[in-house]
């Protein structure tokens, strides 16, 4: 284990991560077993202590980390902005600066200095059981040694930016154990390049997962763009599966030197990005790498005039594939519901009310409640099972439980009274069942079902399968499916999960900027997963008893004896109660699309009762710049019978449409969506010809005026009839929850193949 400051990458191996933490002693072992990895010098943790302790730091850091208060996160950013600015001021010592340069000019072997990767490499980094990957930062296309000096004090003090600092305090590692060691590699100027893994990282199944995309890593790794996915069979070494991405842009170097923003090619955009030839080369490179670590690995690799170089390796520490969790027969039963949400969990129960600190629910915990509201997100997403007395498919637990993939049973009726705090129950949310005690028990390896679609069959259909979103932290999870886009993500789960407060609250204390930036870091992170696929964010649509619910709210919102069909939606919006709230909507919208440059994001708006009210929304739309073009679309919900008997006035002012079939059904059929008691009756079915007469009206008007028309409810998965039925009528896409977007795109394409032939034979007159 070496001692030195700076040391050559062949001198290292994969037992000095201690030294010169996991990437840099991973680049030694691959280059000393013989792979193809860019030349690099290490500045190694004797050199980031050497640089603290003549800095004078070490006092800074401990001061600064005392000062965080855990349940605060303005404090954690404030403490990080402090610490790193003392290090990016702090002078290297000048003997250190010498023998940088020195190695510096070593790297071009006699040649001029020219572009170098400046990466950190933490001593916790890239461990077998943790990886810290992303916790630091990597700068490219650095040149000369006034710029190499300042990216390897920004790698240094990033080992305190405010994300590292969090994920340590989480994962339980003390913050005097972690220590930078700093990368300096020659700089690959990429062709292409990409992630592989030699097994599938979701499913566990023993395939070579390759991502390619054109120009420099940093865009897929970073989740800008969306690869061409390839998967080769492990023992043949043949291509058994190809998806291939759009790419309409790339990052590469510009002629000054920094890395800029290019456009691909029009004829390359579309095209697989590596030749089959490569992939195979790509997938043997990373099957040999397995077989030298004897363990799968997370690889990156990039191609520059014709040659592959391995940039990073590291354990995957994480693998899916199911864990063949089952319940044995004979369990007791304690109460059942209808399964909204599949799996099994078993867990300590904790029943829930909204007098209580959402505190009580911790991770782990199976939360027990009446029934779900938008501002209990953040407690759902520490449960590991949820349970409602009330409610039915598409209700909000279901909803959001299906996005979490956590197990859920809503509609028991009386699981309030029936569980107790502290119970430990489990709950099998596919058959909707809840039994005393921990029963689950583990089914043999072969019987276990995978937790993930990527390595089914996925057919490809003439109609758009999107996807709906709610959370922001699982958008990079969807974005894997071979989906068109996001037909529905729910803006008003950004307000529980980024903003947490009720926003005209926010306003009132003088707030107004955060509420902005709030939801705009929200929906950037799910526009950037999925770009450039379309996104399609419907405003807020909260009603107002679950406003009054979120903190401040209940100064602000009225009490209504049926919020569901009360001030909501548009209504909100033109009201002078609520119209600076929904400014700042608009406002993070603009910001997404064009600060942050995310094009892909446009607009639905939810329960638009009059075409006045689209007009008056559409002026403060256009008033800030949101103007409808090409590439800037204004959809409508269509969810109350306004819309259809008036489609074609509507149309006048919008893009498209997308059906809201569960409000659709309610307000046709006059059927409360949320009682248990109607829809076991049967009155709640979006099969009902009232609302398939309405759903074939729209469609009938909207494509008459050149408009789209989607939907984004829950029936095209429950009922393969329902998805038969809109695939017949045209509709232009259907959107659906992620767990069932396999399932339902199957359905979807056998629809279309007996619609064809159907034709086909009344065509021919048989």
């Amino acid at each position: 284990m070496t001692t030195k400051r700076i040391v050559d990458v062949n001198e290292l191996r994969v037992t000095d991560i201690p030294t010169v933490g996991g990437k840099g002693a991973n680049l030694g072992e691959l280059t000393m077993a013989g792979f193809p990895v860019p030349n690099a010098f290490l500045l190694t943790t004797a050199s980031y202590d050497y640089f603290v302790e003549s800095g004078k730091l070490t006092e800074t850091i401990r001061g600064e980390l005392a000062k965080i208060d855990k349940s605060s996160d303005d404090t954690l950013t404030e403490a990080s902005s402090r610490i790193r600015e003392a290090f990016e001021k702090c002078e290297i010592p000048k003997d250190l600066g010498k023998e940088i340069v020195a190695s510096y000019k070593r790297l071009f072997d006699g040649d001029k200095p020219n572009f170098v990767a400046v990466r950190s490499s933490a001593t916790a980094e890239d461990l077998p059981d943790a990886s810290f990957a992303g916790q630091q930062e990597t700068f490219l296309n650095v040149i000369g040694e006034k710029d190499l000096f300042d990216k390897v004090r920004k790698c240094w003090s990033s080992l305190f930016t405010a994300r590292a600092i969090s994920y340590r305090e989480r994962q339980g590692f003390a913050h005097e154990d972690v220590k930078l060691a700093v990368v300096v590699q020659k700089m690959v100027n990429s062709d292409v390049s990409g992630i592989m893994f030699t097994v599938d990282p979701s499913s566990g199944s023993k395939e070579i997962v390759v991502e390619a995309g054109y120009g420099l890593g940093e865009a897929i790794v970073g989740g800008e763009v969306t690869p061409d996915t390839y998967k080769v069979d492990r023992s043949t070494m043949e291509i058994k599966q190809r998806r291939l991405s759009v790419q309409k842009w790339k990052y590469t170097r510009g002629s000054d030197g920094s890395t800029v923003k290019v456009d691909v090619k029009p004829e390359l955009e579309n095209a697989q990005k590596i030749s089959d030839r490569r992939i195979i080369e790509v997938a043997e490179i990373g099957r040999q790498i397995e077989l030298h670590y004897e363990k799968p690995m997370d690889i990156e690799w990039c191609v520059e005039k014709d040659k592959v170089y391995i940039v990073q390796a590291r354990p995957i520490t994480a693998i899916g594939g199911g864990n063949g969790e089952k319940i044995d027969a004979g369990e007791e039963v304690i109460v059942t519901g209808l399964g909204a949400s599949p799996g099994v969990a078993s867990g300590r129960v904790v029943i829930y009310d909204d007098s209580m600190s959402l505190d009580v629910v911790k991770e782990g915990d199976i939360l027990v409640t009446s029934m779900t509201m938008p501002d209990m997100v953040p407690a759902m997403n520490r449960a590991a099972g949820i349970v409602t007395d009330e409610g039915g498919m598409t209700c909000h637990a279901a909803i959001i439980s299906r996005e979490l993939e956590t197990p859920c049973v809503v509609g028991t009726v009386s699981a309030t009274s029936l569980l107790t705090d502290g119970m430990i129950i489990t709950v099998d949310g596919t058959t909707g069942t809840v039994y005393r005690g921990n029963v689950i028990s583990m089914s043999k390896p072969e019987a276990a079902a995978a937790v993930t679609i990527s390595s089914e069959f996925v057919p490809i259909t003439g109609t758009k399968v999107m996807v709906n979103m709610s959370m922001p932290a699982k958008a990079e999870r969807s974005a894997a499916l071979p989906c068109d886009g996001v037909g529905l993500m729910r803006s008003e789960f950004l307000f529980t999960n980024y903003v947490g407060e009720h926003p005209v609250s926010l306003i009132a204390e003088g707030r107004r900027d955060e509420l902005i930036e709030k939801l705009s870091e929200g929906i950037s992170k799910v526009c950037r997963v999925f770009y450039p696929r379309k996104v399609i964010l419907r405003t807020s649509d909260f009603k107002t008893n679950e406003y009054r619910d979120m903190k401040g709210g209940a100064d602000f919102e009225p009490m209504e004896s049926n919020p569901m069909i009360g001030w909501r939606g548009c209504s909100r919006y033109v009201s002078p109660d609520y119209k600076e709230a929904f400014m700042c909507e608009l406002i993070a919208i603009k910001k997404v699309r064009e600060e942050m440059g995310l094009r892909n994001l446009n607009i639905m708006l939810p329960f638009v009762r009059t075409v006045d009210e689209v007009k008056e929304i559409t002026a403060m739309m256009e008033s800030i710049g949101l103007k409808r073009n090409r590439d800037f679309n204004l959809y409508l919900m269509a969810e109350i019978p306004a819309n259809i008997l008036m489609a074609e006035e509507f149309s006048e002012h919008c893009d498209g449409f997308s059906i809201g079939s569960n409000d659709l059904t309610q307000l046709v059929m006059g059927a409360d969506r949320d009682s248990d008691i109607l829809g076991r009756m049967g009155y709640f079915d979006e099969r009902n010809e009232a609302v398939k007469r309405a759903i074939s009206m729209l469609i009938k008007t909207a494509h008459a005026k050149g408009k789209s028309v989607g939907i984004c409810g829950q029936g095209p998965s429950v009922y393969p009839e329902f998805a038969e039925f809109l695939v017949e009528e045209g509709i232009d896409y259907i959107s659906l929850n992620p767990d069932t977007f396999v399932k339902t795109k199957s359905v979807i394409a056998s629809a279309e193949k007996r619609i064809m032939l159907r034709r086909m034979r009344e065509l021919s007159g048989n």
